[in-house]
């Protein structure tokens, strides 16, 4: 298994090339718009064909790559169930998995950045076991905070806020060694105190993640909701072209 992290400065991104070189099937972790071809090219670098390309959910900050990418590739596009896109693409629940080669992607249900919000566990049979080595957390649990849950709330951000507290308590049931890639880093709008680190573990998120550290759902849903950051530029236009899938790249 191969894993290459792709990091956009100016918007706080973070996306991931990973999968099984030994079958020859990659995929992308929520592409961004403006990596589309590096993808590509990592791909053939590597000499693997991208096969897949997983969005943990609907982004609101940038423009999202899988279209485009799906488009250049003609690989399968995977989005949590009732995501609202308006493009062809496959569903993903609580559990589902899918395997590209002896990688295999194991979907975990984590509404609270978004409604509809995945994690996903990655596990490699090439090590002897299936139990995840890594997951992509997207907005769920980041390193040093966590995602903020007001820009896909529609006015309710106490309601998103609740099942995100259920949902990183399920995300802290992996084990301390499981490494947290997720989809933005420090300077993201999408939380408040993200750690100039892009990448941690399990364990050290549950004893110095901040977010983490309080003792009951009603006060971590209180300090989640204090001092929000405001939206990122264009939200309702960057929603709105993500849920349409319209931006193409040039032939």
């Amino acid at each position: 298994m191969i894993l290459r992290p792709f990091l956009v400065e100016s918007t706080s991104c973070a996306s991931y090339l990973f999968g099984c070189t030994s079958l020859d099937q990659l995929a992308v972790v929520d592409p961004h718009i403006d990596l589309v071809e590096a993808y590509v090219e990592a791909a053939a670098a590597i000499g693997s064909p991208i096969v897949a390309v997983f969005e943990t959910h609907v982004q609101a900050d940038h423009v999202s790559g899988l279209p485009a990418l799906v488009e250049r590739t003609g690989a399968t596009a995977y989005l949590p169930e009732h995501a609202g896109v308006d493009f062809a693409h496959l569903e993903l629940a609580d559990g589902d998995v899918v395997e590209l080669g002896n990688t295999v992607v194991t979907a975990v249900s984590t509404p609270g950045h978004a409604p509809e919000h995945l994690a996903l566990t990655v596990a490699d049979r090439r090590r002897g076991t299936l139990d995840p080595w890594l997951v992509f957390t997207g907005d769920s649990l980041l390193v040093g905070d966590v995602g903020r849950p007001d820009l896909h709330a529609k006015g309710n951000p106490e309601a998103l806020a609740r099942e995100l507290y259920s949902s990183v308590r399920k995300l802290l049931q992996l084990d301390d060694g499981v490494i947290v890639y997720p989809s933005h880093i420090g300077g993201s709008v999408c939380g408040r105190g993200l750690s100039s680190n892009p990448f941690s573990s399990i364990g050290f998120e549950r004893r110095h993640n901040e977010s983490l550290q309080h003792t009951s759902e009603d006060d971590f849903v209180q300090a989640l909701l204090v001092d929000l950051p405001p939206a990122p530029p264009q939200q309702a236009e960057i929603v709105a072209t993500n849920r349409s899938g319209t931006i193409h790249l040039p032939a």
